[in-house]
């Protein structure tokens, strides 16, 4: 097992600029904004001292509201997992009455604990170090995170301090990434904390109070899993914030990274355009889909009647995913809903033979063949497969150009239903045979060369 170093530390003095430093990426939300981030986050550290698991955590201290206090149990849960904790202060604003209580909370964990302080851009060590002695944790460390000034030091400091680490990078994100996406309050935390088992991310009857992607590795069954929780995705219009905007750029770039995306509706709210637009996009994007209707639990049969009429008239265009009524809260049908959408993940990279697709085409061809075109028949000749993540199938023939959309679908459900294709769009690529006589003049017989000559002598 490799060893875990947790950040921690009041609200805005750098802890995730310093994850981001540490892992290489910026996998963590970074903003001159307080209370950015609320969950753990957990990245990779190689550094040529060890290798290491890094955690981000939310800012301790501050407002005492009930968002304030879940973030708080985020962060002893990840202090619980530190074998060494990095306590973060902030150079020239001194030791607040928040960071006395941190200090009281990390002795009593009788963790590791290694004292930094950073924003020391510019300032002497010695003497900003000072000041934060009287701490009683040890050498303070002084850095600057965003420039990296002295986090090579402090990562010697760090494992020294580390039990010994295993070899090579750890295999946590192995596995099926499905991405859990919908707009804001319709319970995508909650459904991973139920999958998980434990209060692994903030969860509240609030909107936005996840800001960031969070990827979990995960395992039920014999199958292993990243889960993406994301930020919930709202109309542009309603989208103020500025960390609001990032954390939406955020959920979009899961969905692309995602081998399958869970969208959870609200089913006391119905589905609203903001739903339909959001599906829209996962399909247009190619990605495998599997659809959640949550809260289903609270409705009565009346409601979960009109509800259903609401799905098939608003959602025609993704009749090939399947739709689960769960409740995240209880736990109802939710592995029914992971099952679909790891099959639908499967879908997406199914490998599909040239003979077999020609075949299929053949036989739609014989049940039902193309349009007379100005009084031409549209010919198709043979299809092969042209990508996977979503399947594309080309077909090659003459006057494809001219096949209408209507046929294009029968096509398509035709080869969906061959495969036994669910949960992931299906691409249609076609492709009009070049004639290779176009354009070259028919060579003429001896004959007709004579005759060509005499009539331009006259």
């Amino acid at each position: 097992m490799l060893p875990a170093i947790a950040l921690v530390g009041r609200p805005n003095v750098g802890k995730s600029t310093l994850f981001n430093r540490l892992t290489g990426t910026r996998d963590a939300l970074v903003a001159d904004f307080p209370g950015l981030t609320r969950d753990r986050l957990h990245g990779y550290c190689r550094s040529d001292y060890g290798s290491a698991i890094v955690i981000d955590t939310g800012g301790l201290g501050g407002a005492q509201d009930e968002v304030s206090q879940l973030m708080a149990r985020q962060v002893e849960l990840a202090v619980d997992e530190a074998d060494v904790v990095l306590f973060m202060l902030e150079a020239g604003a001194g030791i607040t009455a928040a960071d006395d209580e941190i200090s009281t909370l990390l002795r009593r964990s009788g963790k590791q604990v290694l004292l930094v302080i950073n924003k020391a851009e510019g300032l002497p060590i010695d003497a900003t170090a000072a000041e934060f002695w009287e701490l009683g944790m040890g050498e303070p460390q002084v850095i600057s995170a965003e420039r990296g000034d002295r986090v090579r030091a402090l990562l010697q400091h760090a494992f020294a301090l580390c039990p010994p680490s295993g070899e090579g990078p750890p295999q946590v994100l192995e596995g099926i990434r499905i991405a859990v996406v919908g707009r804001p309050n319709v319970g995508k935390s909650t459904l991973i904390n139920r999958f998980l088992g434990e209060e692994r991310l903030v969860t509240q009857d609030q909107a936005g109070t996840t800001r960031d992607s969070i990827y979990i590795p995960f395992e039920s069954g014999k199958h292993k899993y990243v889960l993406i929780d994301t930020a919930g995705i709202r109309r542009r219009a309603k989208v103020t914030e500025t960390i609001e905007k990032f954390s939406v750029v955020k959920s979009l770039k899961a969905i692309d990274e995602a081998d399958a995306v869970m969208v959870l509706l609200d089913a006391h709210e119905g589905v609203s355009e903001q739903d339909v637009s959001l599906i829209g996009l996962v399909v247009e994007r190619g990605r495998a889909l599997t659809i959640g209707i949550n809260k289903w639990d609270g409705l009565t049969s009346a409601q979960k009647g009109r509800l259903n009429s609401e799905l098939a008239r608003r959602l025609p265009f993704v009749d090939f995913v399947d739709q689960h009524p769960i409740s995240a809260k209880h736990g109802s049908n939710i592995h029914d809903l992971l099952n679909s959408a790891r099959r639908a993940a499967a879908c997406a990279f199914v490998d599909m033979s040239s003979s077999r697709l020609t075949e299929v085409l053949a036989d739609a061809l014989a049940a039902h063949p193309p349009p007379l075109v100005r009084g031409r028949r549209i010919k198709l000749s043979y299809a092969h497969q042209g990508g996977r993540n979503p399947p594309i199938v080309v077909v090659h023939g003459n006057q494809t150009e001219r096949l209408p959309l209507s046929y294009k679908r029968y096509l398509t459900n035709q080869f969906r239903a061959a495969f036994k294709l669910r949960g992931t769009p299906l691409r249609l690529q076609l492709v009009t045979s070049q004639n290779p006589y176009a354009g070259k003049r028919n060579k003429l017989t001896p004959r007709q060369e004579r005759q060509r000559s005499r009539v331009r002598k006259r």
